[in-house]
C-alpha cells in the first residue's frame, strides 16, 4: 500500500493483512482525490482543510490527504492493532504536527463534544455496520462541519441504505465491490 499523491507520493503505509480489515485500496483512493480535485459538483478543496477521518484504520485516507497539504486530520480508530499501524504510520511519515489520533468509537469520540469543525469528513465503517447512520446524524445535529463541506462515504456496492434525512448526496462511484457516496451537510 502507498501513498498515490502529493509531497509524500510513493511512500509506503504500513497495513494489516487479515480478514476483519480492508484498507482502502489505491484505486479506489486515487479515485477519490481525482473526484474532490476535479468535479464542479464538489465545493471543498484538501489543500488547508481539517479532515475528520473516522473509523480511520490505518490511516490511508487521512494520510493521503496530509500529502496533499491539508491542514490537520484528526483520526477516530479503536482496533487497538489497527491503532498501533496508524500511529506507527503517522510517525514514520512525519506527520504528528498535523494529526489528532483518538483511540475511541465513534460514539465516544462524539461523547465529549469535540469543538473543530471540519470541512470534509470520510466514513469507513465497516460494511455489516448500521449504526454508522446515527453518527452521522450526529454529526449534523452537532453542527460539526463548516459551511461548505464534503462527506465521503465507503460502502459495499450492495448496500441500500438510505440518507436524504442525513445529508444530500451529490453523486455515487462504484469501484469493484466499494461504493464511494459524495454528499454535503445542507
Amino acid at each position: 500500500m502507498r501513498i498515490v499523491g502529493g509531497t509524500l507520493k510513493g511512500k509506503k503505509i504500513f497495513y494489516l493483512e487479515s480478514t476483519t480489515t480492508r484498507p482502502l485500496r489505491d484505486l479506489v483512493k486515487e479515485s477519490i482525490f481525482n473526484v474532490i480535485n476535479h468535479s464542479n459538483l464538489i465545493e471543498v478543496a484538501i489543500d488547508n482543510s481539517n479532515i475528520l477521518d473516522l473509523y480511520s484504520g490505518i490511516g490511508s485516507f487521512g494520510i493521503e490527504c496530509l500529502s496533499r497539504n491539508a491542514k490537520n486530520v484528526t483520526f477516530i480508530e479503536n482496533n487497538k492493532e489497527t491503532l498501533r499501524l496508524l500511529n506507527k504510520n503517522i510517525e514514520n511519515l512525519s506527520l504528528l504536527n498535523k494529526s489528532k489520533i483518538f483511540n475511541n468509537t465513534v460514539e465516544k469520540f462524539l461523547d465529549n463534544s469535540p469543538v473543530n469543525k471540519f470541512d470534509i469528513f470520510f466514513f469507513d465503517p465497516p460494511f455489516k455496520d448500521s449504526k454508522y447512520i446515527g453518527e452521522i446524524k450526529r454529526i449534523k445535529d452537532m453542527k460539526l462541519y463548516n459551511k461548505k463541506n464534503l462527506v465521503i462515504l465507503h460502502r459495499d456496492k450492495k448496500s441500500v441504505e438510505t440518507f436524504e434525512d442525513v445529508f444530500s448526496s451529490v453523486f455515487i462511484k462504484q469501484y469493484g465491490r466499494s461504493k464511494i457516496i459524495f454528499g454535503t451537510f445542507a
